[in-house]
């Protein structure tokens, strides 16, 4: 990595940084390389550690870096294209996708974004499924299911136990359902401590954070709320998953 000091430019110091370090990624570095420390960084671009920081967490945000838990920062492989549209009409993990892994069940209260959603009442328990989704061997998301009881009446009379079997027995219920379709929003979040966790992220690293709502015939049947890594996935949307960006508040909050 060069040694060149920064010159005065228009642009923010640590944006120019920014790409020079992500020209020295591409020429200096392979996937997987550890960076040196801040301190050394810092020095050989003649840049006050707060800059490079800026520099280096917006080169995370990208997913040119990662920072890893006993192992610093390293250079980040080539983001994994991961598919969030699923059928107009259709379940996103079904039996068939081994993509999802069911890990277990509980009954809690939704946050109260969620509870709207879902028009349940506040403090009424709800089934909260959790699941992980691999690709390439690699967790990529972290997924909070909310079902209401009122979408799985028949699930009391299944004998299914705690865990990750009644996490199953939840979903098998849920997808009897037909489904007369869905809407979607995506926003950039950051990295709650038990989704972290499972990703393999720091607390507070930028993540996707991609909210589904199913919509039956009696209203909402069940709310998803899938946290990607950001530094790793590139979301993709087929024709039946199209994006929408809106640059009102208000209409993004009520979307």
């Amino acid at each position: 990595m060069g040694t060149t000091q920064l010159e005065a430019v228009q642009e923010p110091k640590y944006w120019h940084l920014k790409t020079v370090l992500s020209e020295a990624l591409d020429s200096d570095f392979a996937v997987g390389e550890v960076l040196p420390n801040e301190r050394d960084l810092a020095a050989r671009f003649g840049v006050a550690r707060a800059t490079l920081r800026q520099a280096l967490e917006q080169l995370e945000l990208e997913g040119r870096l990662q920072r890893r838990r006993g192992v610093g920062t390293t250079v980040a492989p080539p983001r994994v294209g991961v598919a969030v549209a699923t059928a107009q009409h259709g379940w996103a993990g079904g039996d068939n996708d081994e993509a999802w892994q069911a890990i277990e069940c509980t009954k809690a209260t939704a946050p109260a974004a969620v509870a709207a959603m879902l028009d349940t009442d506040a403090g009424e328990p709800v089934h909260v499924v959790r699941r992980i989704r691999a690709a390439h061997g690699q967790a990529v998301a972290a997924e909070l299911l909310y079902v209401p009881m009122s979408s799985v009446p028949e699930l009391s009379a299944i004998e299914a136990p705690s865990g990750s079997a009644r996490a199953r027995s939840v979903l098998r219920e849920l997808h009897r359902l037909d489904l007369d379709g869905q809407d979607r929003s995506v926003e950039l979040g950051s990295a709650r401590a038990d989704d972290a966790k499972e990703l393999d992220r720091l607390p507070g690293a930028p993540v996707l954070v991609v909210t589904t709502r199913y919509l039956a015939a009696a209203g909402t049947a069940a709310v998803s709320v899938a946290t990607y890594r950001a530094d790793t996935c590139r979301l993709t949307f087929g024709d039946s998953g199209a994006l929408e960006i809106s640059h009102d508040e208000q209409e993004r909050k009520a979307s």
